[in-house]
């Protein structure tokens, strides 16, 4: 009983003799399973290939027209490169220089001929084996490369869930809606967007952006919550929650806690050196952090703060136009201000809930911004 393979197979049979491919068509009937397309007329090698996709083919070297080595030539850039395709040389040329070349062309089997029936109907087993083989290891590194992506996917996403409730957690200190720092986020990203940065850059500053003040953890109520005008020692202990936010990121491997990092050392930087904590200038400032100081300002002016009352929004935007050039970057404020121009008023940029924060919470703004 002819024994058969694992699955049905298409095999291409290239030789310009008839006789030949008649006893190979006698020889392989055996394989059950396995359909023979053949052909004696070696131009039609390639059309046959691309039209049938054999899962293997034996090729005569030695024919007129296009021989066996012109066949392998032009096979090579049609077969993908991780694609397993064997293939099985036939020849009556039985010098070295003719197998060393038929390999080196992409052959994985050479044969000379006479040859024994047999031992071609075992090596074009072997070579569908190795062919189906192949084929499920792809499908098996295909579910594998997918289930990494899947996992790599949730790590990411907890990471971010994790990142968002503790800027909330610092956020919520002095913010009692706790949606200050996803404001800033989203404005952030409006800003970087206008800017030109990538669709990935955008994203990732909206991602990190959050995290801004994350090192008010460090700092005491007593002084963060004070209502009144802070003492010089105290807005010392202040300015400290840039750098313990940075602390609190630094060795981060991902891309998003390094820019957090970034962004929370940097986002009381001046555009003319006169901020804090390292009294960076101009484009020495990373341009995360020049970005996230323009929205974080903004935000923290039009909302109430322990310290001040919420300002009206247009003198809000009067003074981000103001600081062009000294606590800020012109170009990010000229964004600033066509973004508000474009879109038609903080409720439109803003007016999405963020993803985390109390149920009863909703956006604060209250007016459109107006030039």
């Amino acid at each position: 009983m002819p024994e058969s393979i694992q699955r049905p197979a298409r095999l291409l049979i290239v030789d310009d003799q008839a006789a030949n491919i008649r006893l190979l068509e006698c020889t392989l009937q055996e394989i059950a399973g396995l359909t023979l397309v053949t052909t004696t007329d070696s131009t039609q090698a390639l059309p046959l290939y691309l039209a049938v996709r054999p899962d293997a083919i034996l090729l005569d070297l030695r024919m007129p027209g296009l021989d066996g080595f012109a066949i392998l030539e032009q096979l090579r850039p049609l077969v993908p490169a991780n694609e397993y395709l064997p293939i099985l040389v036939i020849s009556a040329d039985i010098t070295p220089d003719a197998k060393l070349r038929a390999l080196a062309l992409g052959a994985t089997e050479f044969l000379s001929k006479p040859y024994n029936p047999r031992e071609v109907e075992l090596r074009v087993r072997k070579m569908l084996e190795a062919r189906f083989l192949h084929q499920q290891l792809e499908i098996q590194n295909q579910v594998l490369e997918q289930l990494v992506s899947e996992r790599t996917r949730a790590l990411e996403e907890a990471q971010v869930e994790i990142l968002e409730r503790l800027a909330l957690a610092a956020e919520y200190r002095d913010d009692d809606t706790g949606q200050h720092t996803q404001r800033v986020g989203h404005l952030a990203a409006l800003l970087a967007q206008e800017l030109g940065l990538g669709r990935g850059q955008v994203e990732l500053i909206r991602r990190a952006a959050p995290l801004h003040d994350v090192g008010k953890i460090g700092v005491p109520d007593h002084i963060l919550l004070k209502p009144g005008k802070l003492t010089p020692a105290e807005y010392a202990q202040i300015k400290l929650h840039t750098t313990i936010g940075a602390e609190i990121l630094s060795g981060g491997r991902s891309e998003l806690i390094r820019t957090a990092q970034q962004i929370a050392l940097t986002h009381h930087e001046r555009w003319d050196g006169g901020g804090y904590p390292a009294h960076l200038a101009g484009e020495a400032i990373p341009a995360a952090g020049r970005i996230v100081s323009v929205a974080d300002v903004f935000d923290a002016l039009i909302h109430a703060r322990p310290y001040k009352p919420a300002w009206p929004v247009e003198q809000a935007v009067a003074e981000i136009r103001r600081q062009s050039g000294t606590q800020f970057d012109p170009a990010i404020v000229a964004a600033f201000l066509r973004v508000q121009d474009t879109l038609g008023g903080p409720e439109a940029l803003l007016e999405a809930p963020p993803a985390f924060g109390r149920p009863h919470a909703v956006p604060a703004y209250r007016a459109g911004i107006s030039a």
